[in-house]
């Protein structure tokens, strides 16, 4: 593979990662908030299972792409995002991780106020994670158009 091709796919994966974040703290979970909290969490958990699938793996090729772009001659600002964006998924299983299992239970009181707070909760942790993609997607893009 060249070296720009590495840095495209880096920067691709990284944009298509923050924008499907943006998406979800900026439209969908705003809309899944405006709900009573049992509604909330019925919307929440077939999103967010499906969105892992799409959403882990885009993180994993940003951060993999843009390490062999390092390792074959890209600068050291293509290590550093692609190291942010590749924490995002240590961030998700150590920090976003307990509030998911939290509300995957199988019988949790879905109405209660609890419910609405881990929701919540979940909110403020996805929108880091879509700030870490953000930033890597912005420093990739710079990147690849001051070459």
């Amino acid at each position: 593979m060249t070296l720009r091709l590495l840095e495209f796919l880096a920067t691709l994966f990284a944009g298509i990662f923050a924008g499907a974040a943006l998406y979800v703290t900026f439209a969908e979970h705003p809309v899944r908030l405006s709900f009573d909290a049992r509604t909330a969490v019925s919307h929440w958990a077939p999103s967010y299972k499906r969105a892992t699938l799409m959403q882990a793996p885009l993180a994993v090729l940003s951060s993999l792409s843009g390490l062999l772009a390092w390792l074959h001659g890209a600068g050291t600002l293509w290590l550093y995002t692609a190291v942010l964006i590749g924490l995002v998924v240590p961030f998700t299983l150590i920090v976003i991780m307990p509030t998911n299992r939290r509300l995957l239970e199988s019988n949790p009181d879905l109405a209660s106020e609890q419910t609405r707070l881990l929701l919540v909760r979940w909110g403020n942790l996805h929108a880091v994670r879509t700030w870490m993609s953000l930033a890597a997607f912005m420093g990739d893009l710079w990147l690849v158009t001051a070459a």
